[in-house]
C-alpha cells in the first residue's frame, strides 16, 4: 500500500528507484525543485494537501499531520481519512517529535512504529533541522512497515525544511490585521485551556478520593483506577504547557534567532555588530511579538546600511517596567535617517497592529537610534468611543483614501480638491488620531473598518 493522492484516498506508486533508494522521479534536481515550487505556490490552507500529493511517490502514506511552531492561530493540521486525522492531537504530535529527537541520527527523519490516535502505527516523523527552534514536526502515517530508503528520507527532510522556512516567512511578513487576529486567538485559546484544565483537574481529583478510600474492597481496581487518573492529570497539565509553548517562545531563543538572521546582512560589509540579549533570558515572549520585533530590527538595520553608512551597529532587547518589549538599534552613521523611515515594508503597520510604537532619533554626524516598543499583553477592550468620532466628514473622506494607500495627488483628484488642502487635512487627521505617520493612521483606519468604499462615506465639503 502506498500514499494518498489527495483526492479519494487511492494509492500511488513511486516507480523505480536509484541505488540510494530515491525514486527516479525525484533524482533530477530540476524535478525535485519543481515539486517544491508546486507546494510553496499553494494557498496557505492547501499547503498540506499539496504536500501530501507531492510526497506520495517519495514516501507513500495514508495520512499527514503537522504541528507548526509559527502559527499560533492553528498550530495543528492534518490531511487524510477523517476517522484517523480527527483523533490526532497536538499532544500526540509533540510526543512523537520528542521521540524522534531522541533517536534520529545523521539528520534524517525517524521511522518506526509508535502509538498515534489510539493504537500503534508505522510512521515517519520529520522534525525541524537541528538548530532551528520553531518546533515544527511532520508525521506521515504509513500503511506498511517496509523501511523507507535513506535517500528518500534525506529528500523528505530537505523538502520539509523548505516548507517550514516558507511558512516562517509568511508568519513574519503577515499583514498587520492577521498578526493582531493571530495574537488574540492565541490568548483566547490559552485562557480557555487554563479554564478547562482546572475543571478537569478538579473532577479527576474528586475521583481519586473515593478510589483511595479504605472502605472500598477491590484494591487492585483502586490501584489501576488511581494510576489512570494520575496519568490523565499529567496529560492535562502537559497539554496546557504545550499550548503555551506554541503561542510563546523564550526571549533568549527569539533574540538568538534574530542575531542569526542579521549575520548574513553584514557578511560582506565592514560593519561591526554588537548585541545585548534581554537580561531575563528565561522570560517568554508572545510569538507574534517576537516576529514583529525581529522584522522591525531587520528593517532598521537594512535602512541604516543603505542610508547611514555605519561602522558599528548595536542591537538590544529588554523588558521595561510597564510591560513592554523594547528593541533598540543604534548606529554610528551619518545621522540622517528620516522619522518615517520604518514605513517601508509595512513595518510600522505591523507595530501599530500590536498596539506598539516606534521612534527614530537622528543626530547629524553622531548617528541614529531606532526604538520599537511592543506590549507583551493585548490591551483589554476599551469602553472609549470610536477614535474616528472626532474627525470631520471631509477628514473621514481623506482618511478613507489613506487607508487605500493613495498619495496626496491621487486623493486630490478623487475628492476634487487641491493637493495643499489634502496636506492640511492629513496634518489634522494625524493630530486628532494621535499618530505620527500616514502608515499609523491607515492602520488605525483599517481597525475601525475603513475603507468603506465609494458609497456612504464621501460627503460634500
Amino acid at each position: 500500500m502506498d500514499g494518498i493522492d489527495g483526492t479519494d484516498g487511492t494509492t500511488a506508486r513511486g516507480g523505480t528507484t536509484g541505488r540510494d533508494g530515491t525514486p527516479e522521479a525525484w533524482r533530477r534536481p530540476e524535478d525535485a525543485l519543481a515539486r517544491a515550487v508546486e507546494v510553496l505556490r499553494a494557498p496557505r490552507p492547501d499547503v498540506l494537501p499539496r504536500l501530501s500529493e507531492v510526497l506520495a511517490t517519495l514516501v507513500p502514506h495514508t495520512a499527514l499531520a503537522q504541528l507548526s511552531g509559527v502559527c499560533t492561530f492553528s498550530p495543528t493540521r492534518s490531511c487524510g481519512p477523517s476517522e484517523l486525522t480527527g483523533a490526532i492531537s497536538a499532544l500526540d504530535l509533540s510526543r512523537l517529535a520528542e521521540r524522534a529527537a531522541g533517536t534520529t541520527s545523521a539528520g534524517l527523519p525517524w521511522q518506526g512504529e509508535a502509538e498515534l490516535a489510539g493504537r500503534p502505527r508505522p510512521l515517519v516523523v520529520t522534525a525541524a533541522t537541528p538548530g532551528d527552534d520553531n518546533g515544527a514536526v511532520l508525521v506521515l502515517v504509513r500503511s506498511d512497515t517496509a523501511p523507507v530508503a535513506p535517500g528518500a528520507l534525506a529528500v523528505l527532510q530537505q523538502l520539509w525544511d523548505l516548507v517550514i522556512a516558507h511558512s516562517d516567512h509568511r508568519a513574519t511578513d503577515a499583514a498587520p490585521t492577521q498578526t493582531a487576529a493571530s495574537r488574540a486567538s492565541a490568548n483566547g485559546r490559552a485562557r480557555a485551556i487554563a479554564e478547562f484544565t482546572g475543571t478537569h483537574s478538579a473532577a479527576l481529583t474528586a475521583i481519586l478520593a473515593p478510589l483511595r478510600s479504605a472502605d472500598l474492597d477491590d484494591a487492585t481496581a483502586r490501584r489501576h483506577a488511581t494510576e489512570l487518573a494520575v496519568t490523565a492529570l499529567l496529560d492535562l497539565r502537559r497539554s496546557a504547557e504545550l499550548d503555551r509553548t506554541l503561542s510563546e517562545q523564550p526571549a533568549d531563543t527569539a533574540f538568538a534567532r534574530l542575531v542569526r538572521e542579521l549575520r548574513p546582512l553584514l557578511r560582506h560589509t565592514r560593519v561591526r555588530l554588537d548585541v545585548a540579549p534581554p537580561a531575563e533570558a528565561d522570560r517568554s515572549v508572545p510569538t507574534d511579538t517576537a516576529h514583529t520585533a525581529r522584522d522591525a530590527v531587520r528593517a532598521a538595520v537594512l535602512l541604516m546600511l543603505e542610508q547611514e553608512k555605519p561602522t558599528r551597529l548595536h542591537v538590544s532587547w529588554r523588558f521595561t517596567a510597564d510591560g513592554l518589549l523594547r528593541a533598540v538599534v543604534r548606529g554610528d552613521g551619518l545621522g540622517l535617517l528620516a522619522t518615517d523611515a520604518l514605513t517601508v515594508h509595512r513595518t510600522v503597520d505591523r507595530i501599530t497592529a500590536l498596539g506598539g510604537r516606534h521612534g527614530v532619533e537622528a543626530v547629524p554626524g553622531w548617528g541614529t537610534t531606532v526604538t520599537v516598543d511592543l506590549p507583551l499583553a493585548l490591551p483589554e477592550p476599551s469602553l472609549a468611543g470610536d477614535p474616528l468620532d472626532g474627525l470631520q466628514p471631509r477628514e473621514l473622506e481623506v482618511l478613507d483614501e489613506l487607508a487605500l494607500g493613495r498619495r496626496n495627488r491621487d486623493i486630490a483628484a478623487t475628492l476634487h480638491i487641491s493637493e495643499s488642502t489634502v496636506k492640511f487635512h492629513v496634518a489634522n487627521i494625524l493630530a486628532k488620531l494621535g499618530v505620527s505617520s500616514r502608515g499609523e493612521a491607515a492602520a488605525l483606519a483599517h481597525r475601525a473598518g475603513l475603507p468603506r468604499g465609494p458609497v456612504g462615506l464621501h460627503a460634500a465639503s
